[in-house]
């Protein structure tokens, strides 16, 4: 069975909810992904970072046959397809972010790869998405599911 694995889209530059479906067709098209469920895309304020427009956020369950290090090179390909320039502002704005927040119930925790995500407990944008698609998925290391930790949110 493969790994189902729980990724968080964001865009707030050009066409934002095409950016992100246009990130998710890229993963599809590459085989590195299927799809199971994708969130509502909803509007967001930033979050740190410089002044910036408001953000469009969504979540997308899928499963995988990639281990999570060439999942994440598949990723960071995907947003460079639709647009995403590397080497850009720190938490500054951009035409898409893909994160993977969920790798089936690994924990990894290298310099470049961290899963869980480590701020996602702490994030609406992140967690009310997920929660919309998968309220039952346990957090590996907080054994709490994700409805659990977005009920919990302040």
């Amino acid at each position: 069975m493969s790994p189902r694995a729980l990724l968080a889209l964001g865009s707030n530059l050009g066409d934002r909810d095409a950016n992100i479906r246009a990130a998710l067709d890229r993963l599809e098209d590459e085989n590195a992904l299927c799809v199971v469920a994708m969130s509502t895309i909803r509007t967001t304020a930033p979050v740190g970072g410089p002044p910036q427009p408001d953000y469009r956020n969504a979540a997308a369950l899928a499963d995988t046959h990639l281990p999570p290090r060439k999942l994440l090179a598949a990723m960071q390909r995907a947003e460079e397809h639709v647009g995403r320039r590397l080497g850009g502002e720190r938490w500054g704005p951009r035409e898409v972010d893909v994160d993977l927040i969920l790798y089936g119930d690994e924990t990894i925790d290298e310099p470049d790869l961290t899963v869980p995500h480590p701020r996602m407990a702490e994030r609406r944008f992140v967690l009310e998405p997920a929660a919309e698609i998968a309220p039952d998925m346990v957090h590996p290391v907080l054994h709490r599911t994700l409805r659990q930790l977005f009920e919990a949110l302040p």
